[in-house]
C-alpha cells in the first residue's frame, strides 16, 4: 500500500492534554458564536432574518464604495454589497438587504422597486441591468432557522445511533463530542471574521459533520481490529497510539485530495460559492485534527476513569 509518509511512532494519546485545552478554546468560542446567533446578535443571511437579494451589473465600470453610500443614503443602511465575477458579464453585483415587502396594496412598490429607483437616481448615466431577484418573508425565515436546528440536531443523534450500533456506545459518544467540536469550531471562526451564516454555511457544517464522522470511523475500525490482539489492561493506550499511526498515512492522503478539491473551488467558484468553500476547507483541518487528538483521546481519557474493556 502506498504510503505518503513512512511508518510513525507518534505519542498522540501523550499529547491528549495540549489538543484538550486546544479543543476547549474552539468549543467555547463555538459555544459563544452559537448564543450570539440565539440573541440575534450575530450576522444572519436573509435566508434566516426575511429579505431581498438583487443581482445586476452596470454598463460602466463603479466604485463599490459608491454604490454602498448611495444604498446608505437612501434607506438601506444595512445593505451588503458584493463584487461578483461572472463570466460574459462585466461590472456585477449583488445587493442584499434585510427588508421585505409584505401585505402590500396593489400599486404599491416592492423593495426591489425602490433599490432600483435609487440606482436609477443616483447612476442615471451609467443603467443597471437586473439579472435576477429573490425575496424571503421573514415567516419563511423563522421557519428555516427553526428546520436548521432540528437538522443538526438529527445528524448527531444519527451519528450516535450509527457508531453505538457499529462499534459501541463509548466510541459512539467520542465521535458525536467529535463532530460537534468541529461544527463548533467553524461556526466560532466564521462569528469571528463576522461571515454571514447562512443556508449555504449550514450545508457546509451538516457537510464537516459527514466527513469528520467518516475520519472517525477509519480511526476506529483500526483501534477494534488492534484491540482483538490484546487482552492485558496496560496494552489499551499503546494499541489507540499504534492505531493512529498505521492510518496516519492514509488520513493525510485523504485530507489533502479533499482539500485540493475544495481549494479549487473556493478560489474559482464565485463569491456565490465563497462562504461554503471556506466552511469545507476549514472544515476538513479541523476534522481531520478532531480524528486524532479529539475523538480517540477521549475514549482512552473515559476508560481510564471507568474501566470496562478488560475487566476479569
Amino acid at each position: 500500500m502506498f504510503r505518503i509518509i513512512g511508518k510513525t511512532n507518534i505519542d498522540f494519546i501523550g499529547m491528549r492534554k495540549f489538543s484538550f485545552v486546544l479543543s476547549g478554546f474552539f468549543i467555547l468560542l463555538g459555544l459563544t458564536a452559537f448564543v450570539m446567533i440565539l440573541l440575534g446578535k450575530a450576522e444572519m443571511g436573509i435566508d434566516f432574518t426575511g429579505g431581498t437579494m438583487l443581482q445586476g451589473n452596470f454598463d460602466q465600470p463603479i466604485n463599490i464604495s459608491e454604490l454602498r453610500a448611495a444604498m446608505m443614503d437612501n434607506g438601506f443602511p444595512e445593505a451588503k454589497i458584493q463584487g461578483l465575477t461572472t463570466e460574459g458579464v462585466e461590472n456585477s453585483y449583488l445587493i442584499r438587504v434585510k427588508t421585505v415587502s409584505e401585505g402590500m396594496a396593489i400599486g404599491d412598490e416592492t423593495t426591489v422597486d425602490k433599490i432600483l429607483k435609487v440606482l436609477d437616481q443616483k447612476f442615471s448615466d451609467n443603467t443597471f441591468h437586473r439579472d435576477s431577484e429573490h425575496t424571503i418573508g421573514p415567516a419563511v425565515g423563522e421557519t428555516l432557522r427553526n428546520q436548521a436546528k432540528w437538522a443538526v440536531i438529527l445528524a448527531l443523534c444519527g451519528i450516535l445511533i450509527y457508531i453505538w450500533i457499529r462499534f459501541d456506545f463509548r466510541f459512539g459518544v467520542a465521535a458525536t463530542i467529535a463532530t460537534f467540536h468541529d461544527v463548533l469550531t467553524v461556526l466560532g471562526i466564521f462569528w469571528v471574521l463576522g461571515i454571514e451564516f447562512d443556508l449555504l454555511v449550514l450545508t457546509g457544517l451538516l457537510t464537516i459533520g459527514g466527513y469528520s464522522l467518516t475520519d472517525s470511523v477509519v480511526v476506529f475500525d483500526r483501534i477494534r481490529e488492534n484491540l482483538k490482539m490484546f487482552r492485558k489492561k496496560g496494552d489499551f493506550v499503546a494499541t489507540i497510539n499504534a492505531s493512529i499511526n498505521e492510518v496516519l498515512s492514509r488520513t493525510i492522503i485523504t485530507s489533502v485530495t479533499t482539500l485540493v478539491v475544495v481549494g479549487t473551488l473556493f478560489i474559482f467558484g464565485g463569491q456565490v460559492l465563497h462562504s461554503l468553500s471556506l466552511a469545507l476547507v476549514i472544515g476538513i483541518l479541523i476534522g481531520t485534527y478532531s480524528s486524532v487528538f479529539v475523538a480517540s483521546p477521549f475514549v482512552v481519557e473515559w476508560e481510564a476513569r471507568s474501566p470496562r474493556r478488560f475487566k476479569k
